[in-house]
């Protein structure tokens, strides 16, 4: 996970995803004479090592597990965490619109248990950056240690601290904010922001939504966007298909906006 190129086979120093039965995971950074113990056996990393990605391969125990590359959908829902997290499919639609590439600085304020900063840290790769502000610090521990299991702390630099203080940082690429009140602090993002770069934020009311889209526009914001992203997942059964009996609904609207020098006279949003 720390940017060098994944080879066809599992080598020493990768971060695996073993899928055992009913479709459980568990990650491990391979490691030359390590064991990987679970309750349904051991397995020894050597024999991990060299291997296909996609092999079935056997615990002691005669328990089958499937050698895989994680996804970082896979990463994300599965780091501990002690608040809701952002979901994948936000989280997707999120790192699109705001353009978050190779060797972007990327500043986000509300950590959390940092699965939104897991993906900014994979995406930026090794010549960008990501810079999060959180003031609670049993959370930001948390995100520190989640990043540290995954090898991708070091694309990240955690800083403790209220947004109500202000952001030290200058001509970011982009910001995300996962705050309660993300509209009292869009000077603060202004102040950071590059010109033409992008601010996003998550909320869970309309009434959060209705403040940050009046908050941007008086700050010289334009190409206001507000939307919600569902997911609904299908039983493959090829004989059978249909949707699953549940799926992943409104979990938070989603707002972004650029920021210009002036706004238009005539600005449609």
């Amino acid at each position: 996970m720390t940017g060098k190129k994944y080879d066809s086979v599992a080598q020493d120093g990768d971060l695996a995803q073993l899928i055992g039965r009913r479709h459980k995971s568990h990650f491990v950074i391979l490691k030359a004479g390590a064991i990987f113990q679970t309750h349904r056996g051991e397995l020894m990393h050597d024999d991990m090592i060299g291997k296909p990605w996609g092999s079935r391969l056997f615990s002691h125990t005669g328990n089958p597990f499937f050698l895989m590359r994680p996804g970082l959908s896979d990463l994300i829902t599965d780091i501990k965490r002690n608040t809701q997290i952002i979901y994948p499919k936000d989280i997707g639609y999120i790192v699109m619109v705001m353009g978050i590439m190779p060797g972007v600085h990327v500043l986000e304020a509300g950590t959390g248990s940092g699965a939104l900063t897991t993906a900014f840290a994979f995406l930026v790769g090794q010549t960008g950056k990501v810079t999060s502000y959180e003031k609670r610090e049993q959370m930001q521990n948390l995100a520190r240690n989640n990043l540290q299991r995954l090898g991708l702390l070091g694309r990240v630099i955690l800083k403790l601290g209220d947004v109500e203080d202000g952001f030290e940082e200058r001509d970011v690429d982009a910001v995300f904010l996962d705050l309660p009140n993300p509209y009292d602090y869009v000077d603060q993002v202004k102040a950071s922001l590059k010109l033409g770069g992008f601010i996003g934020m998550i909320l869970p009311t309309t009434n959060q939504v209705s403040k940050s889209v009046a908050a941007l526009g008086s700050n010289n914001f334009t190409f206001i966007e507000v939307c919600e992203i569902m997911l609904r997942f299908y039983k493959p059964d090829w004989e059978r298909l249909r949707p699953t009996d549940r799926m992943v609904a409104h979990t938070g609207y989603l707002v972004f906006a650029r920021s210009v020098m002036e706004k238009p006279q005539e600005d449609e949003n």
